[in-house]
């Protein structure tokens, strides 16, 4: 997702909510009518100007203004052309996601989050706005917060990332039972054998390792602070020998010793 294709469709959506209008009036005006002998030709109405959803001259200029910003690659007279549009249009959720998107994607996270619970005031069930609103709390260190809309968001989605995300959380707030049980479930996922994730490798660049190794890593973590060494050690183990270059499950075996 990046900020030139929510312009893109900020002007389909318009196109098409005018397109629909027509249609709908069109055929209503066709459904409500007595049938008519063949030979007899009855005119329809046109349909009236006022009748159809209606742009103000402020909304267009703003439009074209965020338009040529995105164009020439200046995102924050975009991002202010944004905010205009948004406050001629305060109902449009999607113009309010573009500036939660914004936010997110230049790593300033609590307007990020701001913006973002805004649209779950108006819907707790918008599932992009959850995925802002957690990973802005995340990176902000407020590991609840993130928590909380993470669990919301895997129960819209059935996500196994979503999952990991909370088993993390759960570990890093003490919350090792839940954190063992939920990466109990990624680990009994059907996909899981051909499931992968990035992680940072021993030179330092990211490499791709199946999602197992790290679940095991993270079962072996949340063992190990329970202060069963024997376990932990078993779990870092079976990772290594799935991955032995696996660099965290390499130093936290040695924590074992």
């Amino acid at each position: 997702m990046n900020i030139r294709y929510f312009a893109f469709v900020f002007f389909v959506l318009i196109s098409i909510v005018s397109f629909s209008q027509k249609k709908k009036k069109g055929e209503e005006h066709r459904t409500m009518e007595p049938a008519t002998p063949p030979t007899e030709v009855k005119k329809t109405e046109p349909i009236k100007k006022d009748t159809l959803p209606k742009i103000s001259v402020l909304t267009q200029h703003y439009a074209r203004k965020y338009s040529a910003a995105v164009q020439w690659n200046d995102y924050e007279v975009a991002k202010d052309a944004l905010y205009d549009l948004i406050i001629e249009n305060p109902g449009n959720d999607s113009l309010i996601f573009d500036l939660a998107l914004y936010y997110y994607q230049n790593q300033k996270s609590a307007s990020a989050v701001l913006v973002s619970n805004e649209l779950l005031v108006r819907n707790p069930k918008n599932i992009a706005a959850l995925e802002i609103s957690a990973g802005g709390y995340e990176a902000l260190g407020v590991p609840d917060k993130a928590l909380q809309n993470y669990e919301s968001l895997y129960l819209l989605t059935n996500n196994v990332s979503t999952l990991y995300k909370m088993a993390f959380l759960q570990y890093r707030l003490k919350r090792y039972k839940e954190s063992l049980a939920s990466s109990d479930i990624i680990m009994a996922h059907k996909d899981l054998e051909t499931m992968k994730a990035s992680f940072e490798g021993a030179d330092k660049k990211p490499k791709e390792y199946p999602v197992k190794v790290a679940v095991l890593n993270l079962k072996g973590m949340a063992t190990l602070d329970q202060g069963d060494k024997v376990g932990a050690k078993k779990l870092f183990e079976q990772a290594l020998a799935i991955a032995p270059d696996f660099v965290l499950a390499k130093e936290n075996l040695a924590k074992t010793k």
